[in-house]
């Protein structure tokens, strides 16, 4: 029998893939451990649907991997069955900070055998997609498609380049916003929104640094921004932790999140969907549950 499913990826390079052996070393002194790397949706489907008797499933991998596997097991019925565990081995690695999580392998996988179990909570849209993390519309989702080039070469630096284009860049579109049925003030154009369960964004910006993964609400940021000098003092207070509290910032939280507008870019846990006109997303409370230091979780 499994105890743990690991799983990592197909294509990993040689630093990632000696990271992956330090943590499943150190899970082993503990736990029945199957690696399967996958390289698609398919083989990841296929491999979960293969090790049904794993009670705890181990992502080897940074925000988008957990979020892959998330997805699937979701789209499977299986959240309830399984406990998640991360080992933050991504590029930004945002909802492992959200989570306090060790950034060393071996004290990641570690969790697993010494860590307490926590439910957090899940964002699905309406065509049934899940988001562990955030979501951005506007200079956020621009902000994503610009830091494409810079992420291999500079790492998380690659998003604060994308960030510093996109902000000035971006000239921001009329939005219809409602949370919980309550529309947000018109103020204008609006430069960014953002949904989310965790706090930071981009490889560590605190975007949404009230956030709890786990109190049942979305947290929401509207930025209207208008001019460069505005956005300058915006990107400013962002560095600060104090974004959230400006007059062009509304900052709220709720359970129902709706956004409208022309050809919407959004990014989905770091990945880019396809433009649409609207969006719909609301919070399933506890739906997941992972595995986090037993001192903290959410801290």
């Amino acid at each position: 029998m499994t105890d743990v499913l690991a799983i990592g990826n197909a294509s990993a390079g040689t630093a990632t893939q000696e990271a992956q052996d330090a943590a499943l070393d150190t899970l082993r002194e503990h736990h029945d451990v199957t690696l399967v790397t996958t390289s698609s949706p398919d083989e990841l489907e296929d491999a979960l649907a293969d090790h049904q008797d794993a009670g705890t499933i181990m992502v080897l991998g940074g925000d988008g991997s957990l979020h892959t596997v998330v997805a699937a097991l979701h789209a499977a019925g299986r959240l309830a069955d399984v406990a998640v565990a991360l080992v933050p081995l991504g590029t930004g690695n945002d909802f492992a900070r959200t989570l306090e999580l060790p950034t060393e392998p071996d004290l990641a996988a570690a969790v697993v055998a010494g860590g307490a179990e926590k439910a957090f909570d899940l964002i699905v849209d309406t065509e049934g997609a899940v988001t562990v993390n955030a979501v951005h519309l506007g200079a956020g989702a621009e902000a994503a498609i610009a830091a494409q080039p810079h992420k291999r070469r500079f790492g998380p630096i690659g998003y604060t380049i994308g960030a510093l284009v996109s902000g000035f860049r971006t000239q921001g579109k009329h939005l219809a916003i409602s949370v919980d049925g309550e529309r947000v003030p018109d103020r204008g154009r609006v430069l960014l929104v953002a949904v989310g369960n965790g706090r930071f964004v981009g490889g560590g910006t605190a975007l949404l640094p009230e956030a709890d993964p786990s109190d049942g609400l979305l947290d929401v940021a509207v930025v209207f921004s208008h001019t460069r000098r505005e956005r300058l003092m915006y990107a400013l207070s962002l560095g600060l932790r104090r974004h959230h509290h400006r007059d062009d910032v509304d900052y709220r939280r709720g359970t129902e999140v709706t956004v409208e507008g022309p050809d919407l870019r959004c990014t989905n846990d770091g990945e880019i969907a396809e433009p649409r006109a609207a969006y719909t997303w609301h919070v399933e409370p506890g739906a997941l549950r992972m595995l986090v230091p037993a001192a903290g979780g959410n801290g």
